[in-house]
């Protein structure tokens, strides 16, 4: 599948945006409305080696996907790698770039792709329409990000991880 590309013009800082962004715990905020059951795989949900789990909601059928950071080019570019569909079968690549848009605006790209390992992964892609959902989903993200970031819209609470000790007590 894809790729699939969004672009979206904020009146915010770039570095705002990247902060953003690189916080996994507030991407439900804006992608709630297509990615559902959402939860962090790591406790620090911040930067290189953040990490969620979470559903990506289309009429046909609704897989889940991990996601990681695994490239940070602050406050330029964020790459995160995954996977998706049934067993964890499908690679997943998104790229987020951040650059000067007109004026004192910034301009924020996001590119994503799948990589099926097999023809019947990418059959079953193609036929159940995830490239049409997830494309109107992405543009309704990033208008979502862009209302966020420009004050217009509440950030929602942040995702927790769940159960175990966050601290280093010693305590299980």
């Amino acid at each position: 599948m894809g790729p699939i590309s969004a672009e979206v013009e904020v009146d915010a800082s770039r570095e705002a945006a990247f902060a953003l962004l690189t916080d996994l715990s507030l991407r439900p905020s804006f992608t709630d409305h297509f990615l559902t059951d959402f939860h962090l795989t790591r406790i620090d949900p911040v930067g290189l080696g953040a990490g969620a789990r979470f559903r990506i909601k289309t009429p046909l059928r609704s897989p889940w996907t991990d996601t990681a950071i695994v490239e940070l080019e602050e406050p330029f570019k964020i790459v995160e790698q995954g996977r998706t569909g049934r067993a964890n079968r499908i690679e997943t690549t998104t790229v987020w770039e951040l650059t000067g848009g007109t004026g004192a605006l910034t301009k924020v790209t996001l590119a994503t792709w799948t990589k099926p390992a097999h023809p019947l992964d990418h059959a079953v892609e193609a036929l159940s329409g995830a490239e049409f959902f997830q494309r109107r989903g992405w543009r309704e993200a990033l208008n979502r990000l862009r209302e966020i970031l420009e004050g217009e819209r509440q950030i929602d609470d942040r995702v927790e991880v769940a159960g175990g000790n966050r601290y280093a007590t010693g305590i299980p």
